[in-house]
């Protein structure tokens, strides 16, 4: 089978929440075929290395396997939260779309929802 290295966005969307100085992203696939690709990738430690630039030290994962979905609670990624924080995003809302951006897995065409945009990158 033919894969090609593309951001997560292409099989998943994202929801974000906020607790203080601590993020919560979930990472949820469109279609239960990708769940075990996004669940063998998205590991605690390439969160942690994608948001390390924040200041994030720590990143707890939690599996749905019954929503086809992940859970991570990322710690000291709000620079202090929203009452203390002088960053533009205080409440890292964008954090989710950063996460869709940044990890990159190998992804098949059978993968990809029917409208994807990305289904024009395969040969064939």
């Amino acid at each position: 089978m033919n894969y090609i290295d593309l951001p997560i966005h292409a099989i998943a969307h994202a929801r974000a929440g906020d607790k203080g100085d601590v993020s919560n992203i979930s990472l949820i696939a469109y279609e239960q075929k990708c769940w075990s690709t996004i669940d063998k990738v998205a590991t605690q430690e390439r969160i942690l290395e994608i948001f390390k630039h924040l200041g994030a030290t720590k990143v707890d994962r939690y599996e749905l396997p019954n929503l086809n979905a992940l859970n991570f609670v990322i710690h000291n990624a709000l620079g202090g939260g929203v009452n203390s924080s002088l960053r533009l995003d205080r409440h890292g809302k964008t954090l989710s779309s950063h996460l869709l951006h940044e990890l990159i897995l190998p992804i098949s065409k059978d993968m990809l929802p029917q409208n994807s945009p990305y289904i024009n990158k395969f040969k064939g």
